[in-house]
């Protein structure tokens, strides 16, 4: 299990030195347990620390390295494996209840945690929604779910997470639980500020104590849960937080002391903006009240739950490090880094945090911890490439000085010039992953499915088999081999399906592998059989599509408006000339139709119709006829001052017909593009 707090400090645990607010059952879990002293976060806010903990990576390699300020969240990707995955590849039940923030803000794409490894998710998807404690809905797997009004969301949250332990408590599965409540996170909502209610503070601080003695009580039901169901000697419960204390909506840290003995807050790269409270409670396993100062990123949460569920087939190519050893007694054989980094692109700015860094809170900043060593150093705007001769440099010993007061980097040249080696190495403007896993891509134009098993660990697997259940009725047959004696580090099993179905209803087909030593993988992909072809000439808007892309909305039947939704808006006009069939798209845009060689003309008007060039005259398109993956034809630049172009074409024998738009001018705003009368003479 892993419970991670939202902007809790490091010193908001009486475990950690807290004074003021009580967090008794955390308290007692870190005296029944392990704390680790140097524990870190991988960002100082929490889109890039949490993507850096579910994927193992740090924050000049992860997918995500900034949280959301105007060009949209960042999303994670189909390559992009997470310690979900790789406990489902080891037969564990996985839920995710709490906050995700990874866009976008919608079912059936790479960035949900279905596709991510979660099994059951509850809660927030987008970074702002994990704002609001009274939110009008929250996520339930694939669907949004009506949350009845007044209710304090984390509450509904820990009740779910509550009930998958009960599930999955008496089930032959081990499960993971990843608990992460938006506490105590701005802004300072909860029911009741309960014991802290008399206090002279300001209601923000009351409410904020109050929200951490909150997530106190949430994970002392865990606990008492895990207990109660005599569970808890074969659990490992991890509790850490995402970044160091935040001061927003009115909340003041430092009458909490929130950084403890550290400098600096969120946002700051600074030991209070990164070092973070981790736990670790095993009853039986871990011994009690002790102790680890080893340095500890959270991208190791990662490759230690995979060595904790019994080798479970991690990466190779992440930044973690296995942590198991040190929870079990043997941190002399753990694994240690040889130095932490930290990139920091942030356009929040909070006072306090923004006076640490000297009134630099907007630039581009990067940290490294080697040994002794912590630097943080500032490039004089947004742009890291600058040459390393610009940015502003500090080093700090931590050994005489943890709360980076003494800047030593003039008397230690040489550990500059190390250390700033070290930082430009620890970044790649792109991360390329190696393979991991399954994946399944259909291909219904091909008839044809195609999974791949990738080895991305570091050791060999053995028997590897992979299979393609399909519905009754339909056949799934490998042209291609389907078995591997072996799979090196690195080698992948390539296999191609011949599919059949007997109609063209689509289905959600799961493929599947294995390897010898219980490692077994699930990849589904939705094969839609080919629509038939047309029988008689008429129109291709009255036929079924293969597939349509649209790069803004969806692809309108029989109208053209470029704002609504399909169906809505007025006939297709060019020119002041309506035409009343028709396909409205905007680039870049793709709509293939299965002709199934039975078509010998293909006709049609196509162009920027007159509703976009009302808007405005900056759009300029090109349309595109494929046939089979040949090109066809190709108009010139379209305009609406230009007017349609007319499309005749020879289509004898075509499989597959593809209608292309592309932008033309590199502004798509306003390129929404009508197929006027596309018309196919059968033969």
């Amino acid at each position: 299990m892993v419970i991670l707090a939202d902007d809790l400090g490091y010193g908001d645990l009486g475990a950690y030195g807290q004074k003021l607010i009580t967090t008794p059952r955390i308290d007692r879990i870190a005296a029944e347990g392990l704390r680790f002293t140097d524990a870190y976060s991988a960002a100082a806010v929490c889109a890039p620390s949490r993507a850096a903990l579910l994927t193992g990576l740090h924050t000049g390699h992860a997918a995500v390295r900034a949280n959301p300020s105007g060009g949209g969240q960042g999303s994670l990707g189909a390559g992009d494996t997470t310690f979900a995955e790789v406990l489902r590849a080891r037969g564990y039940r996985t839920g995710l209840f709490g906050k995700w923030g990874f866009g976008p803000e919608a079912a059936d794409q790479p960035s949900h945690p279905a596709a991510r490894g979660f099994e059951e998710f509850y809660g927030y998807i987008d970074h702002g929604h994990a704002h609001e404690y009274y939110p009008s809905y929250l996520w339930h797997n694939g669907a949004k779910e009506t949350v009845p009004a007044g209710t304090f969301a984390p509450d509904a949250i820990a009740e779910r997470a509550l009930a998958f332990i009960d599930t999955h408590a008496a089930g032959a599965d081990p499960f993971l639980l990843f608990l992460a409540p938006n506490l105590p996170h701005a802004p300072s909502e909860i029911p009741d500020v309960g014991a802290y209610a008399a206090q002279s503070w300001t209601q923000a601080n009351k409410a904020h104590a109050a929200q951490i003695s909150h997530l106190d009580a949430q994970v002392g039901a865990v606990v008492d849960r895990l207990e109660a169901l005599g569970i808890a000697e074969r659990t490992v419960l991890l509790i850490a937080s995402d970044n160091g204390p935040h001061e927003e909506g009115g909340v003041n840290p430092d009458l909490f002391d929130a950084n403890g003995p550290l400098r600096g807050y969120k946002r700051n790269l600074y030991e209070g903006g990164v070092r973070v409270p981790l736990i670790a409670w095993a009853p039986g396993r871990i011994a009690a009240g002790t102790t680890s100062s080893r340095p500890t990123p959270l991208y190791d949460v990662l490759p230690t739950l995979a060595d904790l569920a019994g080798g479970a087939p991690a990466p190779s190519d992440i930044d973690g490090l296995s942590a198991a050893r040190v929870l079990t007694g043997r941190a002399d054989l753990a694994p240690l880094h040889d130095h932490l980094y930290w990139y920091r692109d942030e356009q929040g700015v909070t006072s306090r945090a923004n006076t640490q860094d000297g009134g630099r809170a907007k630039q581009v900043a990067e940290a490294i911890r080697k040994d002794r060593w912590k630097a943080v150093r500032f490039a004089p705007a947004r742009d890291r490439n600058v040459p390393d001769a610009q940015w502003a440099f500090e080093l700090y010993d931590l050994t005489t000085d943890v709360a980076e007061k003494h800047d030593v980097a003039a008397a230690n040249p040489s550990v500059v010039s190390s250390l700033t080696a070290l930082l430009r190495a620890s970044w790649a403007d792109t991360y390329v992953r190696r393979p991991w896993g399954l994946t399944a891509v259909a291909d219904a134009s091909a008839g044809t499915v195609t999974t791949t098993v990738s080895n991305g660990t570091a050791r060999p697997w053995a028997d590897v088999r992979a299979g393609l259940p399909v519905p009754a009725g339909w056949t799934a047959t490998a042209t291609t081999p389907a078995t591997a004696a072996s799979l090196a580090p690195g080698e992948a099993l390539t296999t191609t399906w011949r599919v059949t179905a007997p109609s063209t209803t689509a289905a959600l087909l799961t493929a599947q592998a294995t390897t010898s030593s219980d490692v077994r993988f699930t990849a589904p992909t939705r094969y839609a059989p080919l629509p038939a072809p047309p029988t008689r000439d008429g129109y291709l808007s009255d036929l079924p599509w293969v597939s349509a892309t649209n790069g803004w909305g969806p692809v309108e039947i029989d109208r053209s408006n470029g704002k609504q939704a399909a169906g809505d808006g007025t006939p297709i006009a060019f020119g002041g000339v309506t035409y009343a069939k028709g396909l409205g798209v905007h680039a870049p845009s793709e709509i293939v139709y299965h002709l199934g060689g039975r078509a010998s003309r293909f006709t049609a008007l196509v162009g920027i119709d007159d509703f976009s060039t009302k808007q405005s005259s900056a759009g300029a398109t090109r349309a595109i006829v494929r046939g089979d993956g040949r090109t066809l034809h190709t108009t010139a630049t379209l305009t609406g001052a230009g007017g349609p172009a007319r499309i005749d074409l020879d289509v004898t024998g075509v499989r597959l017909l593809h209608l292309v738009v592309e932008d033309a001018n590199a502004r798509t705003s306003y390129d929404h593009t009508s197929w006027a009368q596309p018309w196919v003479t059968v033969v």
